[in-house]
């Protein structure tokens, strides 16, 4: 074990990056080797046990909670080990498998201060509060002293607070920093494994940018952290990849957790809201803020109490700020939203337990102003989720998750996370998985994920595609429930009915895992439509109608510097169009992830979503006779389904709901198509404006169509004579539409037009 260790440990070095975290069976084997040391590798062993094994309930972490509870019971023994050691190792296992031995240990009077402490600090608790509870309740001081700790939150006073001034160099990415550039799908592969795919950040040169890697190990050489800094910094979609890559340059390790980042500053002109909230899990410190004046390698000085950035040891200010709120302070002392939120929560639980008053160590949300006037519909629908009438813009929340979807190339990340948070069974009512972005072209590591991650999230109650079956979103759509609040790992999931917040990997797994998301509930945005649809326009051009208005009025600009956008971070609303069909509904609420929003609603009558649901419930039946699982599951969405339809009730908008923008726009006035050029869905132009322009390629297909698409695409092609004089891709959302359409003829005159035809999923 130890030869080829070392023997990998020198591949990875020659990469230039760290060795991969001990999996189960490397340990199994460490175990052995702790227990017969060969010489002259006791520390090493040691080492390796202490700071290369993940935590949680990962599979490695199995075997050395194991081992570590059986050196501290005497169960087993070494000569390099002790048992109160061993202990202390247990400690540091985040939660998961080392809980049941620390909380058994406070009954050994030898170790139980060792596991005491141990427990204070450990946060993934869980029901397992319960048993510390009891003891505590029987008289063991020890369990007593736990609960303390927790009620006074030492696990957080413990920790440094966020200095009044931090010292940083700066990296600056000028324009638009997307997602893909700093974790390019490509590389989609190497995610999980987040110091090999820190190395694919910015690949792509770009201005001012040759080798990311190097500019930055260059600027470290100036002894201070480094912040990424940018003109328009994480838009795209929400894959926290881009998060680890940044802060695997920029963040700091995690004592005892390998391979793994947090901290860092992140400064943007504009900040996309999925990438600024998968910052905040993180414990990373964001902000926005004029850049202009921020220059590569300029090293500054942040004094985050007043909101000001100066060049470094100097009174000349760069650049004002305001943190979104002061709570983002502990979030980065915690080590991260996510932390924060179970800690805080595992304080208030303990101050219960032991009837003291709420806690005032924290920072907690501020009284929103009091406003008398009604609630828009995506307040009523958070509101419903969190058991209130409406949830008020900037209020804290956590609404219910009723539906949470997870995609293939983030769903080995979540996979990690949900290890981390020690979760063996899911909270949220529904968890999706999908393959539909490896399906096509899988590499050998995604024929593993695709063997694997279906298990995984079945035996925790989640719902598991198969390779085929096409787009997670054509799915996860028909699994809906009206007014009710949701999540995906991917950027594009955007509900059509009820209303998703999209987030990374992190919060996906957290919502998934806890039934619960943390929300700063996002001002709203009107897009109200009139008038009649003219001939020869269809719904894809009021999708860029939207844009289109924004830009007339001057709440949109195409230019990335100084750039606006009155849709970033809000919710998108959509009224006028109330009787659309649920799949055209989704046209225009997919596309409010272009517009960087931080969700979307529609207001749809009761017919199209009465004939919806009762076309999924024949699909999810399907899906149970086919063997699709979890079958539990599925059935009590079917039965949620059923249950709404027996008694059809749609929240609705107050008349006098306050919005933070209304745009109108006059669908009489649309006497054309309007259409996003490449590469910028902001750009739109009209017909007439870009006629002409020769087109290389077409590509239909992308969680953007339904099958009417594909129908309109076939009546068009057999209009066709000779060879296209482009190159057509066609790839149908579902496996479902692709053997309708081949019913239907159409896969016989894509042929004939010379079509690339390609599985149904978005792997392209």
């Amino acid at each position: 074990m130890l030869e080829n260790y070392h023997k990998h440990v020198a591949e990875r070095a020659a990469e230039g990056i760290v060795p991969k975290p001990l999996n189960a069976e490397q340990t199994a084997a460490l175990v052995e080797l702790i227990k017969q040391p060969p010489a002259g590798e006791e520390a090493f062993i040691l080492d390796l046990l202490a700071n290369r094994i993940p935590a949680g309930v990962d599979e490695a972490a199995y075997v050395k909670a194991g081992f570590l509870a059986a050196i501290a019971n005497g169960e087993a023994l070494s000569p390099i080990l002790s048992p109160a050691k061993a202990t202390e190792l247990l400690g540091t296992m985040l939660g998961g498998y080392n809980i049941s031995p620390l909380i058994a240990l406070l009954d050994n009077s030898d170790l139980a201060s060792i596991a005491a402490t141990a427990l204070s600090h450990t946060l993934l608790i869980f029901e397992a509060f319960h048993d510390v509870q009891e003891k505590a309740d029987a008289g063991n001081a020890y369990a007593k002293q736990v609960l303390l700790s927790w009620a006074e939150a030492e696990w957080f006073t413990r920790k440094p607070d966020v200095p009044a001034k931090m010292t940083v160099t700066v990296f600056k990415v000028t324009g638009e920093t997307n997602t893909d550039d700093l974790s390019p799908a490509p590389d989609a592969w190497s995610r999980p494994d987040i110091p090999l795919h820190a190395k694919a950040m910015l690949k792509n040169p770009r201005e001012g940018i040759t080798n990311a890697e190097q500019q930055i190990m260059a600027l470290k050489e100036k002894g201070f952290p480094i912040a990424y800094v940018g003109d328009v910094v994480g838009t795209g979609s929400s894959r926290k990849s881009a998060t680890n890559s940044v802060l695997w340059f920029m963040g700091n390790d995690i004592p005892y957790i390998p391979n793994k980042r947090d901290g860092g500053v992140c400064i943007g002109g504009k900040i996309a809201p999925i990438f600024f909230n998968t910052m905040e899990d993180s414990g990373a410190l964001p902000f926005e803020c004029d850049v202009s004046r921020l220059k590569m390698g300029d090293v500054i000085d942040i004094f985050v109490q007043e909101g000001l950035v100066k060049r470094h040891d100097s009174d000349e200010v760069l650049c004002e700020f305001s943190l979104k709120t002061d709570i983002i302070l502990d979030e980065v002392r915690a080590g991260g939203r996510i932390p924060l939120i179970i800690g805080r929560g595992l304080t208030d639980r303990a101050r219960k337990a032991l009837g003291l008053p709420p806690s005032t160590v924290f920072r907690r949300p501020g009284d929103t102003a009091i406003s008398t006037k009604g609630f828009t519909l995506a307040q009523k629908m958070v509101g419903k989720a969190c058991g209130v009438t409406g949830i008020r813009p900037h209020t804290y929340c956590e609404p219910h998750m009723t539906t949470v979807g997870s995609q293939d190339t983030t769903g080995p990340m979540t996979r990690d996370e949900l290890k981390d948070l020690a979760c063996l069974g899911f909270s949220a009512d529904l968890v999706l998985q999908s393959f539909c972005h490896t399906a096509a072209y899988p590499k050998p590591v995604d024929i593993e994920m695709q063997h694997t991650l279906p298990d995984f999230m079945m035996t925790r109650g989640g719902v598991s595609l198969r390779p085929g079956d096409g787009i997670i979103h054509s799915w996860l759509n028909r699994m809906l429930l009206p007014d009710t609040v949701g999540t995906g790992g991917d950027s594009h999931t955007r509900f059509p009915i009820g209303i998703s917040f999209p987030a990374g990997s992190g919060l996906v797994a957290f919502a998934a895992a806890t039934g619960v998301m943390p929300l700063d509930m996002p001002e709203s945005v009107l897009v109200r439509f009139k008038g009649e649809m003219q001939p020869g326009v269809t719904l894809r051009d009021l999708v860029n109608a939207i844009p289109y208005a924004a830009i007339q009025r001057g709440l949109l600009t195409v230019d990335k510097k100084g750039k606006k956008n009155v849709f970033s971070g809000r919710i998108l609303e959509i009224e006028g169009l109330p009787d659309l069909k649920v799949e055209q509904a989704f046209e225009l609420s997919d596309a409010s992830a272009e517009r960087s929003a931080g969700g979307c609603t529609i207001r749809l009558n009761e017919a199209p979503i009465r004939e919806y649901l009762n076309s999924n419930i024949t699909l999810l039946k399907w899906m149970i006779s086919e063997g699709y699982g979890d079958r539990r599951t599925i059935s009590l969405r079917i039965k949620a389904m059923q249950e709404w339809l027996d008694n059809p009730v749609l929240l609705e908008a107050d008349a006098d709901a306050e919005y933070f923008e209304i745009i109108e726009i006059d669908l009489d006035t649309i006497k054309e198509p309007i259409m996003a050029c490449p590469n910028d869905p902001d750009d739109v132009k009209t017909l007439s404006a870009v006629a002409g322009t020769k087109i290389d390629e077409v590509f239909l297909g992308s969680c953007m169509t339904n099958i009417g698409h594909f129908r309109a695409a076939g009546k068009l092609l057999e209009k066709q004579t000779g060879a296209l004089p482009t190159k057509l891709w066609i790839a149908p959302p579902t496996k479902m539409d692709e053997s309708q359409l081949t019913e239907e003829g159409y896969y016989n005159t894509f042929n004939k037009s010379g079509a690339r035809l390609e599985m149904p999923g978005c792997s392209l």
